[in-house]
């Protein structure tokens, strides 16, 4: 039987339920279609403030334009301290989804050490939001190209060009100039921190460290729009940074290699300076380092090589080692005398090689007494006493002028002070009184101290800068200067600072001056082997400074003693005599006497001296 299909379909039912559907989805659309119409109302009209400045923060950002460090150049111009081009991997840390995954990611693409972790740890605490965060200070040009492939893998890191210290002398120049390293977080908590906004090094010794502030200079700023991912698009406004000042030194390039030739593999120390103004012509400690090594960061193996080495490569011995300074405060000392009336330049004392204190049987020998059997002479004056370094002259006047007259006669020429030179560490030796050793050791004063003192011995330490201030003022018969390396920052000249003038009867310069000359320029003088072929006058005093005592009936025996136990070796001098252009400071350490330091001295002399009497040549012939 044939059923037709209507009697089977309810169509009122179905149309119902149609327009049931459609009403819904009509509802649906419309409520979707008010949300929208309402939140583009909300983002669009009345919040429209808000999220323009959010918008406008991730599209613009502030951002800071680091300084380029001063540079530090010699008295003729050469290059000392530079900065080199190089590029820092970094990361900025909001564009970042997963920080260990991208570190992970890093880390299998580059060499990216646990050091460089915690640096990076460190450093993301000093940052602004949105300031990129170095992870890895120099990359080569393969890594470069690596993190480039995969850039589109590396979600809010990027390479930053940059400048970095280098120090194309290394070795030559290292306690001079010192170097830069990172900053560190008891750094970040004292400078301004506005102004090292993008700047990763700070000095940390040396000239680098003293001049930081003229050498870092002012940081600039710019604000500049970002894409979605980071990069740069343009840059809207720019304020550029004040670039730091370059420093030009008295020091001469050429001398300074000059004494790091003639010290050669000695430890020890060369102070050069011109006594018309204090500037230092040269300033040599040797062993010393690649300051190279501290920019970024040096290694623990190579910090602990440096730090354990026994040669203290560290150590700048010019102005932070501290020794007896041995007869080369004798002339000083003679001064002193003279001006106090207690010798005359022709009084003369008996000289058996030995001297003893009233109502005391130990003898003080004189150094000669090993040597000769006997003493200097019959008798000595001041000018053989200080020509051949009588010991016993000097005991003989220690003793009658007393401790403190000693040290109120020599403290005006700097010694047991810092010079206050301009560089970083120096110390300031030690000048001892009988209050001083009071103090210091709870303890009186004894004569045979004195005499120790007289010569330069005991409790008496100076620094190779303090020396070559001191005979700088003898160079100019009272005058002297505060030493100082740096003679120009930027355009402005560094004034020499004129120290009190050291007032004595030009009768007693003379005096003191003339036994100096016997020094080198006769037979017994004690530097007499460095006056042959010598085309200008030399003003010196050896010295010889004990590291170890000897016993009363002891005998020195060099070949004896282990090599860091030997006497050191000084001598001091400025030439030429009449018209003074350079003194000079050698300290042989552990070099056996003063035969190990004067010819070091007639190197750096001639150096300069040569140059000087060429100038002078010509200007004798342009007359």
């Amino acid at each position: 039987m044939f059923v037709s299909r209507d009697v089977l379909r309810d169509t009122h039912r179905e149309a119902a339920i149609n327009r049931q559907r459609v009403v819904f989805a009509g509802f649906i659309v419309l409520s979707a279609l008010a949300m929208l119409a309402y939140r583009y109302y909300d983002l669009q009209i009345r919040n429209y403030d808000q999220f323009l400045t959010q918008s406008d923060r991730n599209r613009v950002r502030l951002e800071a334009i680091p300084p380029t460090r001063g540079l530090i150049v010699d008295r003729a111009g050469r290059l000392l301290a530079v900065n080199e081009p190089t590029h820092a991997l970094a990361v900025v840390i909001e564009r970042v989804g997963d920080e260990a995954l991208l570190f992970q990611e890093l880390q299998s693409l580059i060499d990216i050490s646990s050091d460089d972790l915690e640096r990076f740890a460190e450093r993301r605490h000093r940052r602004r939001p949105y300031d990129p965060v170095p992870l890895k200070l120099q990359l080569s040009d393969e890594e470069m190209a690596i993190i480039g492939v995969n850039r589109h893998r590396l979600p809010g890191v990027t390479i930053e060009a940059q400048l970095t210290r280098a120090y194309p002398h290394g070795s030559l120049l290292s306690h001079v100039v010192g170097y830069v390293g990172r900053i560190n977080e008891r750094e970040a908590s004292t400078i301004d921190a506005e102004n090292y906004r993008g700047t990763l090094h700070i000095g940390k010794v040396g000239l680098e460290r003293w001049y930081e502030s003229a050498l870092h200079g002012l940081v600039g700023s710019q604000n500049i729009e970002a894409n979605a991912h980071g990069r740069i698009l343009r840059v809207l406004e720019q304020e550029l940074p004040g670039d730091g000042a370059t420093l030009s030194l008295h020091l001469d390039l050429d001398l300074q290699r000059a004494a790091a030739e003639a010290l050669g593999d000695q430890r020890g120390a060369i102070v050069a300076l011109d006594p018309r103004d204090g500037g230092i012509l040269a300033l040599y400690s040797n062993p010393g380092f690649d300051p190279n090594l501290f920019v970024n960061g040096i290694s623990q193996r190579d910090y602990a090589a440096l730090r354990d080495s026994a040669d203290t490569p560290l150590l700048n011995r010019a102005v932070q080692g501290q020794y007896p300074p041995g007869s080369t405060i004798k002339p000083m000392l003679g001064l002193a005398g003279l001006e106090l009336d207690l010798v005359e330049p022709d009084t003369a004392i008996p000289d058996p090689g030995w001297y003893t204190l009233p109502g005391d049987s130990r003898r003080y020998r004189d150094w000669i007494l090993r040597i000769r059997g006997r003493g200097h002479a019959d008798e000595v004056d001041l000018k053989m006493a200080i020509a051949e370094s009588c010991d016993v002259y000097y005991y003989d006047l220690a003793r009658r002028m007393g401790i403190d007259a000693i040290a109120t006669a020599l403290a005006p020429f700097g010694l047991g002070e810092k010079t206050r030179v301009d560089i970083t560490s120096e110390q300031s030796g030690i000048l001892p009184t009988s209050a001083w050793k009071r103090e210091r050791m709870g303890q009186p004063w004894y004569p045979g101290e004195t005499l120790s003192v007289g010569i330069g011995q005991g409790y008496m330490l100076a620094t190779p800068v303090q020396l070559a201030q001191a005979v700088m003022v003898i160079a100019n018969r009272g005058a002297s200067f505060q030493p100082s390396l740096v003679r120009r920052v930027g355009d402005k000249p560094q004034v020499p600072v004129a120290r009190p003038a050291v007032e004595a009867d030009e009768a007693h310069w003379a005096a003191v001056i003339a036994g100096m000359m016997d020094v080198v320029h006769t037979q017994r003088g004690t530097a007499a082997a460095i006056s042959k072929d010598l085309a200008y006058t030399i003003a010196g005093k050896t010295g010889t400074s004990q590291v170890i005592g000897i016993a009363q009936d002891g005998v020195y025996n060099e070949d004896e003693i282990s090599e860091r136990h030997r006497n050191h070796g000084w001598f001091v001098a400025f030439a030429p005599v009449d018209e003074p252009r350079i003194v000079v400071v050698v300290l042989a350490e552990n070099g056996g006497g003063s035969s190990a330091a004067y010819p070091v001295a007639r190197r750096v002399l001639d150096q300069w001296m040569d140059r000087w009497l060429d100038d002078w040549v010509m200007g004798q012939d342009d007359v």
